[in-house]
């Protein structure tokens, strides 16, 4: 399940012009970066809306993918309740919508499955930090403590979780109409002496929920093709422009002279130049 409802509001002013899930990354929407690494491991590939659900719901019917409405958002945890029929029975990868990277999906499966013979309830996919992180884990990699609260003794190195995670059936059983999933289940579970396992997650992942982090990983998707510029179908850039670091998305334009710098030009947007570290949409422009 992909986890798309929220309104996005530390992505506005970008989140006032489109879903957060839709929001172009490289070449194609975040939620396509998403549903690329899961369908490897998913039978049937869920997406919640809530915020601009419309637009969601469109998506999914053009893409294969099966849309669960919210009249109001319901959290993390209520999302996955809501969508239960529709996810039928067993295990679910949940990812969410605004992490972006080439975490292995398969290889967090195997390791979910090994972790349930142990008796987890669910599976964390976490990487290392430095400082104190929002996850700590024990010798055996269990998780002991969540956010600032230790459940548990035995610490011995702390990680940051990147929002994708396998949660059990037997979990899923217990989940509220509204809730979110760390602090109103896994949290509780903890506390109760459950297990949750973590699994160590060696490639890098983008959060792009603020501005920044969003222009940053249209930066990394350029530098993974060893790229400085891209241009979409029937993009437009006027010779007196030079491009650097910089994607001009599928029918926008770039106009006048000069630099254009660590900029996204969103599909059918026309930026002008000189212009750096933005985001050009045809509603209006982000500056970061």
């Amino acid at each position: 399940m992909i986890l798309a409802a929220g309104k996005g509001a530390r992505l506005a002013p970008l989140t006032a012009w489109r879903a957060k899930a839709l929001v172009p990354v490289g070449d194609r929407p975040a939620l396509e970066h998403v549903v690329d690494r899961v369908r490897s491991v998913a039978r049937v590939v869920v997406v919640n809306a809530c915020h601009r659900a419309d637009e969601v719901e469109a998506y999914a019917r053009a893409h294969g993918l099966v849309a669960s409405r919210e009249a109001e958002l319901l959290g993390t945890a209520g999302g996955l309740e809501n969508a239960g029929a529709l996810l039928g029975a067993g295990d679910v990868l949940v990812w969410n919508s605004d992490m972006i990277g080439a975490l292995d999906a398969s290889a967090l499966a195997r390791s979910h499955a090994d972790e349930v013979r142990r008796g987890a309830l669910a599976t964390l996919a976490v990487r290392p930090c430095e400082g104190r992180g929002n996850v700590g884990l024990d010798a055996q990699g269990r998780v002991v403590r969540l956010r600032d609260e230790t459940c548990a003794g035995g610490e011995t190195r702390a990680a940051e979780f990147v929002g994708v995670h396998v949660v059990t059936s037997g979990l899923r059983r217990t989940l509220p109409r509204r809730g979110c999933l760390v602090g109103d289940v896994y949290l509780p579970a903890l506390r109760r002496g459950e297990r949750l396992a973590a699994w160590v997650a060696d490639a890098p992942m983008i959060d792009i929920g603020s501005p920044r982090a969003y222009l940053d990983a249209n930066l990394a998707w350029l530098a993974a093709r060893r790229d400085y510029t891209w241009r979409g179908m029937g993009a437009r850039v006027d010779p007196e422009v030079k491009l650097d670091r910089a994607l001009v998305g599928a029918g926008a334009r770039v106009v006048g002279e000069g630099a254009v710098e660590e900029c996204v030009v969103w599909p059918g947007a026309e930026a002008r130049a000189p212009i750096a570290r933005a985001i050009v949409t045809s509603e209006g422009v982000a500056r970061v």
